[in-house]
Parts: C-alpha cells; sequence; structure tokens
C-alpha cells in the first residue's frame, strides 16, 4: 500500500509524469513486499519551493508513505533510486531532493483497514 507524492517546482509534461510514474513503480520493490501493482502515485508539478533560501534551481519534495513497518536499508536504497529518477528525467540534482518516509500502522482501502 504505498504513496508516493512528489511536490516539484518545474513544469511536468505527460511523457515526463508518464516516465517517473513507470520508474517508481520499479524502484518501489527496493522496500520488500511492495510492488507497483499496489503503489499510488501523485504530482504536485510548479510548486513553490525554496531551498536554501533560493528558488534559482529546480528541485523536489517526495514524500512515501508505506504501509507496515519501517526498513531503514531499504528506504535508502529507494532514496538513491528516486533521486537518480528525478536527476534522469528532469535534471533535478540529488542535493536538491528531499525524502521523507512514513510508515503507517493503519491504511484504509475498500472499505475497511489492514
Amino acid at each position: 500500500m504505498p504513496f508516493i507524492n512528489s511536490k516539484i517546482s518545474v513544469a511536468l509534461s505527460d511523457a515526463q509524469e508518464q516516465e517517473i510514474k513507470s520508474r517508481l513503480g520499479q524502484a518501489i520493490t527496493a522496500i520488500p513486499g511492495k510492488s507497483e501493482s499496489w503503489l499510488m502515485v501523485g504530482f504536485e508539478p510548479e510548486y513553490k519551493l525554496y531551498f536554501r533560501g533560493s528558488k534559482d534551481q529546480p528541485m523536489a519534495m517526495v514524500e512515501v508513505s508505506v504501509y507496515g513497518n519501517e526498513n531503514p536499508s531499504a528506504f535508502s536504497k529507494l532514496t538513491g533510486e528516486i533521486c537518480k529518477i528525478f536527476e534522469d528525467v528532469l535534471g533535478i540534482a540529488p542535493d536538491h531532493v528531499y525524502v521523507k518516509y512514513q510508515a503507517v500502522a493503519n491504511w484504509g482501502w475498500n472499505g475497511g483497514n489492514f
């Protein structure tokens, strides 16, 4: 039950959105038991972000929510993949990408909770 939401300071074309979505679908497997078949992805392009007091360079804030327990080593691997994806597709330098993780004990779907 992962959800990845990205706040991105630049515009996002449909092709870029599709590529990022597909690559995140592959990357989520870095977390054991997670797959694209349960992944939900959201985008907030042209989001006003400032980093180090400036908005001169493209940047992103990526939030990853997962049902279950924290897995620091898997999260670290996924961070590397996320940074690579945003650099490859949007030219955002890895040092201008923050990734926040949240492990969630209660997750609802289809009228009930897990």
